[in-house]
């Protein structure tokens, strides 16, 4: 089968064995894969937890039609239409856990379908499970533009926060943010953006903060977040380390949340996928829960639609048909 693989000078399309399905698993024939941000590192062979490596096939999520499950698996018949998450997105056939694997609502097309399962469970869990959202909190979204953060802003509003405040560093992605549930769009290359989100809150401070920047950004969120609120660390992507005010984490009495899929076992997975179903399925299904398709490329362009992540001016989803 055709796949997109990992090699040391990054992606690359070769013919590579078809995968089969172990007796957990569903293999599904790959109409449409999304690109999520992890793909740039996995396209140069660096492991994403257990998953990756030189050869093998790239991609996180993906949508298409049912060809065989494994002993174990219930629920699930060939021609049926689902979508996915696991590793090996970026090919023509994929594997995935029964537990990652969810029916598509109809009418949904598979670029859609294929767009939504890491937003999902990542973002559900952020906000629902590590962050404990409660109705009528505050909350922010660093790093709103993104497809999972997009998805952030959407579940925080479903879920019952009153305020949901999003940030971006772009002036035109962050003027759409309010299409998708944000009351208040900062930016955070703005020195006195954090006096925007405090005068927004009545001088509190949200109670919780989904951070997927971090790096020098930290202490700013810090000083944004009220006392006794959370913020839960999804992403990096102002950096890796950061001097931390030690002093201020604990004059707010913050609690500081990691979360990665990285070091989660097959059942802690199965378990975000039930109550990220249970909480927000009938929204999926009445399309309440949708990311903008920024731009769709045939699975021979891999590269290509790698190369338009890496510039950092998408809004929404980047999606592969296949």
């Amino acid at each position: 089968m055709k796949a997109a693989v990992a090699t040391e000078q990054g992606l690359t399309l070769r013919e590579i064995a078809q995968p089969k399905p172990k007796p957990n698993e569903v293999l599904v024939k790959v109409r449409a894969a999304a690109l999520n941000r992890a793909d740039l590192a996995t396209a140069r062979g660096i492991p994403h937890g257990s998953h990756g490596g030189i050869g093998a096939a790239v991609g996180l999520e993906w949508a298409g039609e049912v060809v065989a499950t494994g002993d174990e698996v219930e629920g699930y018949a060939p021609g049926e239409r689902v979508m996915c998450s696991g590793s090996g997105g970026y090919a023509e056939y994929a594997v995935s856990d029964w537990g990652r694997v969810n029916p598509m609502p109809d009418g949904m097309s598979f670029e859609q379908a294929a767009s939504l399962p890491v937003a999902l469970i990542t973002l559900h869990n952020a906000l629902l499970t590590a962050g404990r959202l409660r109705r009528g909190e505050r909350v922010m979204i660093q790093g709103a533009s993104s497809g999972v953060g997009l998805m952030g802003l959407q579940i925080a509003k479903l879920m019952g926060a009153e305020l949901v405040i999003g940030s971006s560093t772009n002036d035109a992605r962050r003027a759409r943010l309010k299409e998708f549930g944000a009351n208040l769009a900062v930016d955070t290359r703005d020195p006195a953006w954090a006096d925007a989100v405090l005068a927004a809150t009545a001088g509190n401070g949200v109670d919780l903060v989904v951070d997927m920047l971090s790096g020098p950004v930290v202490v700013q969120t810090m000083k944004a977040t009220a006392i006794r609120g959370r913020i839960v660390n999804v992403g990096r992507l102002a950096g890796m380390k950061a001097e931390l005010d030690f002093d201020l984490h604990a004059l707010r009495r913050i609690d500081y949340i990691g979360v990665t899929f990285r070091t989660r076992t097959l059942e802690e997975v199965r378990e975000i996928s039930r109550r990220m179903r249970a909480d927000l399925w009938d929204a999926v299904t009445a399309g309440k829960l949708a990311l903008p398709i920024d731009r769709r490329f045939p699975l021979d362009d891999a590269v290509a639609a790698q190369a338009h992540m890496r510039e950092n001016k998408h809004f929404g989803k980047i999606v592969l048909t296949i």
